[in-house]
């Protein structure tokens, strides 16, 4: 058992992150492959406390107290890493320059992690799967209902690389469905019309992912406390109505 859906969301939509942004954004000191030459990748931690904890066992963590917990789950490796990465001991760059890192990381698995828990009420609870291992074959939700396996991999849309490697041909082969998302300001969300002499013309294409300006086709929501944006049911409803189709023939 887990957190239940709403209680998530509550947590979701009362993250500052505005603030975490303005403090974590412009750091970019750690920016080496976290599993190399030890591995203190946090998704271990992240799983555990977010999809594996049991509901009234804690509150859910805020991003400071989650890093707590990590840092001392994963001191004595945290401490290897620093002295294989060539930062000094004299300032506090490597240390800034993780929980910046660290913080980047949070934000993108519990996106996953509430894409979980918007799945399971689609597909019902027991038939949802996800864990550090999963993550770690590039499987961020694995759902198996009525015999079939979904895997689906959740991408934010950067622009970066590994973006367009989703069409690369041994990425298809894995059988996996992407689920991209944006993330737009708060403010853009909040007026998003194109405008032309005063006269309100089409949709902003990203405006058409968000369910509260396309409402038959959007799977996007985004929560205007704080501009979070997280996936609708909508975005995993069609999978299941195939698969209710298909095995009724």
């Amino acid at each position: 058992m887990h957190y239940e859906r709403a209680l998530f969301e509550s947590f979701l939509r009362n993250i500052k992150l505005d603030d975490y942004r303005a403090k974590y954004a412009p750091v970019k000191i750690v920016e080496m492959d976290l599993d190399k030459p030890v591995d203190i990748i946090p998704t271990k931690d992240l799983y555990s406390l977010y999809w594996d904890e049991e509901e009234g066992e804690r509150p859910i963590p805020s991003f400071d107290e989650f890093y707590d917990i990590y840092y001392k789950n994963n001191e004595a490796n945290i401490k290897i890493f620093w002295d294989k990465s060539g930062f000094g001991k004299e300032c506090d760059c490597f240390q800034r320059g993780l929980k910046a890192r660290i913080y980047r990381t949070w934000a993108s698995i519990i996106t996953q992690i509430y894409a979980g828990y918007v799945a399971e009420e689609v597909f019902g609870k027991g038939n949802v799967l996800q864990s550090a291992e999963l993550d770690r074959n590039k499987v961020d939700i694995l759902v198996k209902y009525k015999g079939k396996e979904l895997k689906f991999q959740i991408k934010k849309v950067t622009g970066r690389k590994e973006i367009s490697r989703m069409s690369d041909p041994k990425e298809k082969a894995k059988n996996l469905i992407y689920l991209k998302y944006e993330v737009v300001k708060l403010s853009d969300y909040l007026n998003d019309y194109r405008r032309k002499r005063g006269i309100r013309k089409t949709l902003k294409p990203w405006a058409k992912q968000f369910i509260k300006y396309n409402p038959t086709k959007g799977f996007l929501d985004m929560f205007e406390e704080n501009g979070f944006v997280v996936f609708t049911t909508k975005r995993f409803e069609e999978y299941k109505t195939q698969i209710d189709a298909e095995s009724k023939d």
